[in-house]
């Protein structure tokens, strides 16, 4: 494919699933340190308006099925006050977490892990699905891209050479032919050895489609962070409210300088996608809760539904999301809901693996640093 069109394809992919970040001018790292101060503490607002988790006391009303755990449900506060987008003190877009409302949710059974490469294998084995990445692009979806350009493929993280301004993500990702869940780093690479590793390059409607021949279904917005605090009170994190307790990584997340090849220190014990499990489950028993690979939820994405159910400061019970996308950075996409960060998630970027916070993604779009996680009601 010319380079041209695999710029265009860039753009066209890239700018419909990643966070919108162009708010806010980034440094690279070099300019970074000399001109912001990094914390392991965020800046939050002086008032918290977190009120207690009161979790349901009913217990599971049948054994987990397997691989599931019981979150019991209850009344929380929802959101985060967090200001800045990194520990890095840099100004973002935080504020479509805001503000902070109560919420309720029934008792569901919800996947203790991300979804694996061996179980997406098995669903594709017993139905035959073909992922969204292994279809062809049509006309209709790209209409000023060449026929003979028009290949299957997905988006993949690729490190830049030397430090660059992280003022435009399209550095640093790429559109690659032949990339698909079964081929994670593009059409050489394999998920042999990795059956145990987050399933990626998955778009909505594949998890949708696992999730209902699983018998499950994608968690709401609300279900997914209720499960992931824990039944604890406000907490940054799904561990808590420091981000290394004991000098200790609780996640996949980034560490050293973003997004320069080799620039993963790999301090929390790895240097990119980790298999599932590696870290403390939170008190619920989840797994990866915070990074390693975003998770699809099943809510529409819209900038200002917080503050849409903050407006009558009733008590929302089982929010089912908004009933249409709102995304005023990239209006014509239709967007739903990531949550959790992944293994790219760093300080000097983006720290959206703290649990209130919010990502965004095209319905038909995927990348090597997106899974997803399931939910079964009662």
């Amino acid at each position: 494919m010319k380079t041209k069109t695999y710029w265009i394809f860039a753009i066209l992919t890239i700018s419909i699933i990643t966070l919108a970040f162009g708010y806010t001018t980034f440094k690279s790292p070099k300019e970074k340190l000399a001109a912001v101060d990094c914390a392991e503490t965020p800046n939050t607002a002086a008032e918290s308006d977190f009120k207690p988790t009161i979790a349901n006391k009913t217990p599971a009303p049948s054994k987990a099925p397997k691989g599931m755990v019981w979150i019991p449900g209850g009344e929380f506060s929802m959101g985060s006050n967090v200001e800045d987008e990194s520990l890095c003190s840099i100004k973002g877009v935080t504020k479509d977490a805001a503000p902070i409302h109560r919420v309720y949710v029934d008792g569901y059974f919800m996947d203790k892990t991300e979804v694996t490469n061996e179980e997406y294998a098995k669903f594709v084995k017993a139905t035959g699905y073909v992922t969204v990445a292994e279809q062809k692009p049509t006309k209709e979806e790209f209409p000023t891209a060449a026929e003979e350009d028009l290949i299957t493929g997905s988006v993949i993280f690729t490190p830049t050479p030397a430090a660059v301004n992280l003022n435009n993500f399209l550095q640093w990702w790429s559109y690659v032919g032949g990339a698909d869940w079964k081929h994670p780093e593009g059409p050489q690479s394999s998920i042999k050895g990795k059956e145990k590793y987050p399933v990626v390059h998955i778009t909505y409607e594949d998890a949708a489609a696992y999730a209902k021949w699983a018998g499950k279904r994608l968690p709401t917005e609300a279900e997914w962070e209720f499960a992931a605090r824990g039944g604890k009170t406000g907490n940054l994190y799904a561990w808590g409210n420091t981000l290394k307790p004991n000098g200790k990584f609780q996640a996949n997340i980034y560490q050293g300088h973003f997004p320069i090849k080799d620039g993963d220190t790999g301090e929390d014990g790895f240097k990119g996608i980790a298999p599932t499990a590696q870290f403390e489950p939170n008190t619920y028993g989840l797994y990866d809760i915070g990074g390693n690979v975003w998770e699809w939820v099943n809510d529409w994405y819209s900038v200002d539904y917080y503050q849409t159910l903050a407006g009558d400061g009733k008590i929302t019970k089982n929010p089912q999301g908004p009933k249409a996308y709102n995304d005023p950075s990239d209006p014509t996409e239709k967007k739903k809901v990531h949550r959790g960060g992944s293994f790219l998630c760093t300080d000097q970027y983006c720290t959206r693996y703290m649990v209130g916070t919010r990502g965004k993604g095209e319905i038909r779009s995927a990348a090597n640093h997106l899974g997803f996680r399931c939910v079964k009601s009662i």
